[in-house]
């Protein structure tokens, strides 16, 4: 058992924490995290339809910039690209059938890390951003 002591309004209040704290009578606290990527870019290639027909899902690519300019005044813009992975079922049909390479977009969901086996039966790490919403900008 650990006493902490707790200084309020002039007044030292002895606090007691136990594993009494943590019984089935009493749910422990769930501590609160954020896990929110948003991306705006162009889409790289036309949507693709993965997974088994129980679980598909749909899989895309956003181009996403950033601008540098040295002191020289060279300037320089590195592309990277990031993956989507799309499991709501009526967003993942809207995404296979409206969106288009090159088409401008803005993805709003979670960075999710994950671990495939290859061809050669090895291990892969992965990295996707699974889209909780997507925004379709109008083609010209």
């Amino acid at each position: 058992m650990q006493r902490l002591k707790n200084i309020s309004s002039g007044i030292i209040r002895s606090i007691r924490y136990s594993s009494e704290t943590t019984t089935s009578r009493e749910p422990p606290r769930i501590e609160k995290t954020i896990n929110n990527v948003q991306l705006l870019g162009r889409v790289g290639a036309d949507p693709q339809r993965k997974g088994s027909d129980q679980h598909p899902i749909a899989v895309f690519s956003v181009a996403t910039h950033s601008n540098y300019r040295y002191e020289s005044g060279e300037f320089l813009q590195r592309t990277e690209w990031h993956r989507v992975i799309c499991f709501k079922p009526g967003l993942r049909e809207t995404i296979l059938t409206y969106l288009k390479k090159g088409q401008r977009v803005h993805v709003s969901g979670r960075i999710t890390y994950g671990e495939v086996r290859g061809e050669d039966g090895k291990p892969k790490t992965t990295t996707a951003i699974a889209a909780d919403d997507v925004i379709f900008f109008q083609t010209s």
